[in-house]
């Protein structure tokens, strides 16, 4: 072999001994670093693989109100679980698990079969039942405690609350918004077992303990909510609506007071009810608001500076508007009035007047600065935005719809909102569900301060309509709200419904509130969606609602009377009104102007489609509840002696007026071309046929 063939040989066997070193040292530093640095991790490794965990549930977070009352806790039900390597017999064992449990024995038996570790039985089990399982003492078969749901109240405040699923999470309301807080962290006990999964005799136990979950003290007061939900039973009884809503907030803070809606269901057994009951309308549900939105026009009017409070308008019952005329809900009009009197009478001509002079930016301004059209960022799921039209497609017609409530979409909890904002100064509030969060401990986690959105208007517009809204109450469409003692704020709506196209004869009456208006402490909103009544104005059907449970709210609230005198539900027959004129207009219309308007009964006597005569006269001081009795016009013998009475014919074109007097015998002598304006001799006044009456007409306002 020559020289170089043996140098090449060395090379060789120097590389494979190098690389052999190479690979001992790197076997021996791994063996150190398994065996001496990594010892503990994977001797802890290889225990974990042979100790098998149990879960050992947390106690859900309690809910609470305002003042710590519990309105949902958690309670200790049994579980029963399986280890299936421990059966012995998996068909023999399902027999008799099934028949306590109720359970299809099939069922049953698969999961004793199952190749897992743990297996759940019945996570859910009554405590007669557990204990009759116990005392058969079945081989493979444990039991644990697991927290259960369980609300006190049962359906007290559920729409607020929500519900909890099998495996104690939050699924809907409160219950998952803070399901984070609510939840804890389970513990388990973990025993030691073979590679069958065999429980090893003598083997390690441990035991690591939950951690509770936080409680939350809500803003809803249990004692309002308690008026609120009887409020709505008793109403839903006399009503009989599809549904009824009330919702109460603290005006300066945005905190919930109260939200009840019916029907409602019981968290408790929530499964065995529809589940269209779970739902919240007042968060998740949008409606058109009707007259109620009128709030939102007169701020931004006032705001503006083109309306003032004794700014007349004149109302002939209809105004036109491009090509299209919007109607007021009296025909025939309200006549002249102030902008005081057109919102204590809730006129729809007048708002149109002002939606239409605000104009598209400046009213779009106002309503989304109101918080319509986005949500306003409750601690609550599902909050909905609303429904607001493009700008770009609202023109003169809209904007006149959208200023009475048409053509608009809110949520309860939007229009209470905007109230709020109206009473406080000015100022929109984002609403809270949640005051605070508490640990196991009873240490204040977190607490929840108001907290303001925005100014929305200048505490002087909000003054001045505060006083306009009161008048609504004391004088207006809303003097069923009065509560005695107390100054009282608020708005009625009646809305149709919309439906294929157009609107329906279904209706949604309305009243929102607040009190006392010096000092706003409470705000309510009441909405009955499709009453099965004749008469569903919203000052008829939700105003006394909401005067039967702002009066014992103030009581409960301790809010001492702030005037020497009022009126409230309980003795408006004491107070005295003046007879409105009604010669001359439909005995229908009449008859729902003067129980909306003035709470006057009705009478009619003869058939017709005129009131010819009424009794007591227009322009008599009545007590509310007095009956007024209208004469119609197919009835000769209230003619007495040949005279008739002059109807009232103001807000009427001259063809009409013509074909009125003409039909009574009377002579007509006209001044002016418009719309008729006053009339001599005065109506209500009787007459001789053959009367000349003069009537003076006004500019035409349309073609």
């Amino acid at each position: 072999m020559s020289n170089h063939s043996s140098i090449t040989v060395k090379k060789r066997v120097g590389s494979l001994f190098l690389m052999w070193a190479i690979v001992t040292l790197s076997l021996i530093g791994r063996l150190f670093w398994v065996q001496i640095a990594q010892n503990d991790h994977y001797r802890k490794l290889a225990l974990d693989q042979r100790l098998y965990p149990i879960p050992v549930d947390a106690r859900r977070g309690a809910i609470r109100d305002i003042k710590g009352r519990e309105l949902a806790i958690s309670v200790s039900a049994d579980a029963v679980y399986a280890i299936p390597a421990d059966v012995d017999d998996p068909l023999d064992t399902a027999k008799q698990i099934s028949k306590i449990l109720g359970l299809d024995a099939e069922d049953v038996r698969k999961k004793l079969s199952e190749t897992q570790a743990t297996v759940w039985i019945d996570r859910r089990v009554e405590p007669e039942r557990a204990s009759a399982l116990r005392k058969l003492n079945l081989k493979g078969i444990g039991f644990v405690e697991r927290g259960q749901r369980f609300y006190p109240k049962d359906r007290l405040a559920a729409h607020v609350l929500g519900i909890v699923g099998i495996d104690n999470q939050g699924l809907e309301g409160i219950e998952v918004w803070y399901d984070s807080f609510l939840e804890g962290v389970d513990g388990q006990i973990r025993s030691e077992r073979d590679a069958t999964g065999k429980e090893i005799p003598g083997g390690i136990t441990q035991f690591i303990p939950p951690v509770d979950g936080n409680d939350l003290y809500l803003t809803i007061d249990e004692v309002i909510q308690y008026i609120a939900e009887r409020e709505l039973e008793k109403g839903m009884a006399e009503l009989k609506a599809k549904r009824g809503m009330i919702l109460a907030m603290n005006p300066k803070t945005g905190a919930i007071l109260a939200m009840a809606s019916r029907p409602a269901y019981n968290p408790n057994r929530y499964f065995e009810e529809p589940d269209f009951l779970r739902r919240n309308p007042m968060v998740s549900d949008i409606y058109e608001p009707g007259s109620t939105f009128k709030i939102v026009t007169a701020a931004a009017a006032l705001e503006e500076g083109i309306v003032r409070p004794d700014d007349t308008f004149y109302d002939p019952g209809q105004i036109k508007i491009a090509d299209r005329y919007v109607r007021c809900w009296l025909a025939g009009g309200h006549g002249t009035q102030t902008f005081l009197e057109a919102t204590e009478n809730s006129c729809n001509v007048v708002f149109a007047t002002l939606g239409v002079e605000l104009g598209q930016e400046r009213f779009y301004r106002y309503i989304q600065a109101f918080g319509f059209g986005n949500p306003l960022g409750i601690d609550y799921p599902g909050e909905a935005a609303g429904l607001l039209q493009r700008i770009k497609n609202v023109g003169p017609v809209e904007l006149a719809n959208i200023a009475f409530g048409q053509g608009i979409s809110a949520t309860p909890l939007q229009l209470l909102s905007a109230l709020s904002a109206i009473a406080n100064g000015g100022t929109l509030m984002r609403p809270q569900l949640v005051s605070k969060m508490v640990d196991p401990d009873g240490v204040i986690i977190k607490e929840f301060k108001p907290d303001p959105i925005r100014q929305v208007i200048s505490k002087e517009t909000s003054k001045e309509l505060s006083l306009i809204l009161e008048s609504v109450v004391a004088n207006g469409s809303g003097f069923r709200a009065q509560v005695p003692g107390y100054r009282v704020a608020g708005k009625t709506g009646t809305a149709e419904k919309p439906e294929a196209g157009g609107y329906s004869e279904k209706r949604i009456g309305s009243f929102l509130g607040f009190a006392p208006v010096e000092d706003p402490k409470i705000a309510i909103i009441v909405i009955w969606d499709e009453p099965d009544v004749d008469i569903s104005y919203g000052g008829v059907i939700a105003a006394p609602v909401f005067q039967g449970m702002l009066k014992d709210v103030l009581r409960y609230m301790e809010i001492p009377p702030t005037v020497s005198r009022g009126i409230g539900h309980d003795d408006i027959t004491n107070q005295h009104v003046t007879v409105p004129n009604l010669i001359g207009d439909n005995p229908d219309n009449a008859s729902k102007l003067l129980l909306a308007r003035f709470g006057l009964d009705v009478s009619a006597k003869g058939t017709g489609t005129k009131v010819v005569r009424q009794t007591p006269a227009p322009g008599a001081k009545v007590p509310r509840g007095t009956t007024i009795i209208l004469y119609l016009d197919e009835a000769e013998s209230y003619n007495i002696e040949g005279e008739v009475i002059i109807p009232n014919v103001i807000g009427k074109t001259m063809k009409d007026v013509a074909i009125i007097l003409s039909e009574l015998g009377l002579r007509l002598e006209t001044e002016g071309a418009g719309i008729a304006e006053s009339i001599q001799p005065q109506y209500g006044t009787p007459v001789k046929r053959g009367t000349i009456v003069k009537v003076k007409f006004g500019p035409v306002l349309y073609d």
